[in-house]
């Protein structure tokens, strides 16, 4: 695989190129035989670009960029009829990303399991998850604490059966022949945990519903 030249130039510390260059033979070895160097090169630039412009931690986003480059390689694999292991995918969208779409998102997981993959994103990412939202899902025994708030991208929206979206308008992606459901919700931000509670359990009344859709057994862990 080529080197990251291209994020030399941005005045990186040593440690943040060498994890750079980690995220790209770690790519390399997942996506072997389905796509090559530069391809890899392209996704984890772009990734990374786009977490440095919402302000996320620097010493964190070679990490950030190499989990939504994979999220995002995995996507246009599937879109591309290169990899698809035929389980149903689910893309929760809101307008930051840290919140409500973050809360469906680890319903979905939690109750889901391996028999269907979500994923999340936003419009105008924020920088972080919302604080009251992880304590409140940490209430029901789901951590999202270790998510991140980020956007979507053309094929990750492309690649998804069904497209959630909660309060973003306008501003969500809209391609033909892709299932779309809005699901209106108050906007957790600035709300503390006892508010948001009712918006964290309509969530989990939506999320199951959504699961009997897909025909997609719930777990039977009680969350």
């Amino acid at each position: 695989m080529t080197d990251v030249a291209s994020f030399t130039r941005q005045n990186l510390s040593v440690d943040q190129q060498l994890a750079l260059r980690t995220a790209a033979v770690n790519l390399g070895r997942t996506f072997d035989g389905i796509y090559g160097p530069e391809t890899i090169e392209r996704f984890l630039h772009t990734s990374y670009e786009q977490f440095a412009t919402i302000g996320s931690v620097p010493n964190f986003l070679p990490l950030l960029a190499e989990r939504f480059a994979r999220q995002r390689l995995q996507a246009l694999a599937k879109v591309e009829g290169r990899r698809d292991d035929g389980k149903p995918v689910v893309l929760f969208l809101c307008t930051h990303n840290a919140g409500r779409s973050q809360m469906a998102l680890g319903f979905f997981t939690a109750l889901a399991g391996d028999r269907a993959t979500a994923w999340s994103g936003g419009s105008e990412p924020g920088s972080q998850i919302n604080a009251a939202a992880i304590a409140a899902m940490t209430e029901r025994g789901i951590d999202i604490a270790g998510e991140y708030p980020k956007p979507w991208t053309d094929e990750v929206v492309r690649a998804a059966d069904m497209v959630i979206t909660m309060g973003c308008g306008d501003a969500c992606p809209v391609f033909p022949g892709t299932r779309y459901e809005n699901w209106d919700l108050d906007d957790p931000a600035g709300l503390d945990v006892a508010d948001v509670r009712p918006i964290r359990d309509e969530l989990e009344r939506r999320v199951r519903a959504l699961l009997d859709q897909l025909d997609v057994p719930a777990t039977g862990q009680s969350v």
